[in-house]
């Protein structure tokens, strides 16, 4: 087991040594990987990254900053075999295409900028001594862009040598020894200033002839000027006499036409004012019209409507108490209604029970029924008779024992109860049969009725 964890632990030691071999290249920097063997030298990355083996293989960067580099060069000797001074600057760095990078890894990698900036200006120096070489004084002072080309074309090869590229090239002053270029320069500005003289006396030439052609111009355009003027004064006179005649006749036109309008506006006035007092009578007309429209009809007017209001109103109160008394009605029916119907359905409900316990025979349900509602029927016979008030009772009876030996008041009083409605009867009014044993009746004989007299 211990062997176990070992193993895993040099395991993860191993995938993290191996991970912390995988190197970045950052985008000023070309990161250089040399130790195994290749196609090249080494391998150069720009912008990206790569995995470095340990042990076999190493890395290191190169920077891309520029590098400049003050190259004053003096006492070169140019073609004409004189001596002359070129101070200059220069920009370079490393290039990324691919064979650069190799020339800068072969040359420059392990080297301090310092040391690249001083093995870069000694090629600079013996390049610019050699252009310098093949060109004279006046190529060197006046065609500075052919200089600047050669110098371009010769460090270019040179520098790309050890990996290195021009960037830029700045000459300042170039000065010589025997001071011919600054006599050049005195001859030139000699030259110019000579040319500036005559091109300074060609212009006050030009000058002077185009004064006196202004002088001349002047004068004939003077005396043309004078000439058109008196011609002009004159034309302007006429033109005068001509506009005050005109004038006048205007004028008097102008008068005879206000005095035919001054008449003519009097005469509309007048018109205006018959016309003004026809409205005002007119208007005062219309205006005592309405007075009295507004004092008689306006009042009657506001009473109808008064009138109809109310009727409408009082129609509108009568509507609404109608239709409350309706709506009361019709509740009140529909109460009643629901109550009648809720008897009549719990007596049916009651009599379908009364004929089930009685074994589904309506007869004997009937009967139970009757045997129920007999107490008030013999209650309302006897209720009957009990309201009868008799206050005197007159029988004149001859003592004979006649129709079976009973007397006449026995007859009375038997015929008075016999005025009462019997059962058998209330039973066919409510269109049931009596049962046996109540509805036997015997056979009487009829007996003479006796007169008896009543007095109440």
């Amino acid at each position: 087991m211990e062997i176990v964890i070992i193993l895993v632990v040099i395991g993860v030691f191993t995938v993290v040594a191996l991970l912390n071999r995988y190197r970045r290249c950052p985008s000023d920097k070309i990161l250089v990987i040399y130790g195994s063997k290749g196609k090249t030298s080494a391998k150069c990355i720009h912008g990206g990254g790569a995995f470095v083996w340990p042990v076999v293989e190493d890395y290191a960067y190169l920077s891309l900053i520029p590098i400049s580099i003050d190259a004053n060069l003096t006492n070169a000797l140019s073609r004409q075999n004189i001596r002359v001074d070129v101070p200059s600057r220069f920009t370079v760095g490393i290039s990324t295409d691919p064979d650069y990078m190799t020339a800068a890894a072969e040359r420059l990698l392990g080297l301090s900028p310092t040391q690249i900036q001083e093995l870069a200006r000694d090629i600079l120096f013996g390049q610019l001594r050699l252009v310098i070489a093949t060109m004279s004084i006046e190529e060197l002072n006046n065609d500075r862009d052919k200089f600047l080309e050669q110098i371009s074309a010769n460090v270019e090869v040179e520098l790309k040598k050890i990996g290195l590229r021009l960037i830029n090239v700045n000459v300042t002053d170039i000065k010589d020894e025997s001071g011919y270029i600054e006599a050049l320069g005195r001859e030139a500005a000699a030259r110019a200033i000579n040319e500036a003289k005559v091109r300074v006396a060609e212009q006050e030439k030009v000058g002077e002839i185009g004064k006196a052609e202004a002088v001349r111009e002047t004068r004939i355009r003077t005396a043309e000027a004078n000439a058109q003027a008196v011609k002009g004064e004159n034309e302007a006179k006429v033109e005068i006499a001509n506009s005050e005649a005109f004038r006048r006749e205007r004028e008097a036109e102008a008068q005879r036409k206000a005095s035919a309008a001054e008449k003519v506006q009097q005469a509309k006035a007048l018109e205006e004012a018959y016309a003004a007092e026809r409205d005002a009578e007119l208007a005062r007309a219309q205006r005592e019209r309405s007075t009295e429209t507004a004092n008689v009809i306006v009042p009657q007017e506001i009473e109808k409507q008064r009138l109809i209001i109310a009727a409408e109103a009082e129609a509108e109160q009568k509507r609404v108490n109608a239709k409350g008394e309706a709506d009361a009605i019709y509740a009140k029916m529909e109460a009643e209604a629901k109550g009648l119907y809720e008897i009549l359905t719990k007596q049916a409900a009651g009599y379908d029970k009364m004929v089930q316990a009685a074994g589904g025979d309506a007869n004997k349900a009937y009967m139970l029924l009757l045997l129920e509602k007999l107490p008030e029927l013999v209650k309302t016979q006897v209720e009957a008779v009990k309201g009868i008030n008799i206050d005197h009772v007159t029988v004149w009876d001859s003592g004979q024992g006649a129709n079976g030996g009973k007397g006449s008041t026995a007859n009375f009083v038997s015929g008075l109860m016999q005025s009462v409605p019997p059962l058998n009867e209330l039973f066919d009014m409510a269109g049931l049969n009596l049962p046996e044993y109540l509805a036997k009746k015997k056979q009487e004989p009829v007996q003479e009725a006796e007169v008896v007299e009543v007095k109440k």
